[in-house]
């Protein structure tokens, strides 16, 4: 499976170590930057991925910031993006088996690597279940971003 990973200068040394584990688990990797530690905006490399997810470049994703919550707000305004920012294993697994997550977003300041790595291979290694009650909340979900789509522009 094609796996985008993008950052900004917070999540980038956490980036790098990740692409180490996606390849090691069978995965290629598809790198949308930022390629340093040089400072950038979150928002720019969410957006990256987000689309590229959307457009079928790459078939999931995985995002990193400083605190995780940043990027996975600014990916999530992309229709079609369900990022979850995740801290712990079950949930990245389980974000893909109900929730049919596609965008894993990590803390490059709140996550250590070990953690990290577990949840990017249970994450990777997880499938949507196509539960009929999963199926429902999805639609729900789908539902409320068609019905808003374009309106929250410049709402604070």
């Amino acid at each position: 499976m094609k796996v985008g990973v993008a950052s900004d200068h917070a999540g980038f040394a956490l980036k790098e170590a990740m692409k180490s584990e996606i390849e090691a688990a069978g995965h290629t990797v598809v790198d949308l930057g930022t390629h340093s530690t040089d400072s950038v905006d979150y928002p720019d490399f969410a957006e990256k991925l987000g689309l590229a997810v959307v457009r079928g470049d790459v078939a999931r994703g995985v995002l990193f910031c400083g605190s995780g919550i940043g990027a996975s707000v600014a990916a999530n305004k992309i229709p079609g993006v369900r990022a979850g920012n995740c801290s712990d294993t079950y949930s990245a697994h389980q974000g893909v088996e109900h929730d049919a997550m596609n965008i894993l977003v990590l803390g490059g300041r709140t996550v250590g690597a070990a953690v990290a790595s577990e949840m990017v291979r249970a994450y990777l290694a997880a499938e949507y279940t196509h539960e009929a009650r999963h199926e429902k909340r999805l639609a729900k979900v789908m539902a409320i971003e068609a019905r808003y789509a374009g309106q929250a522009a410049g709402a604070r």
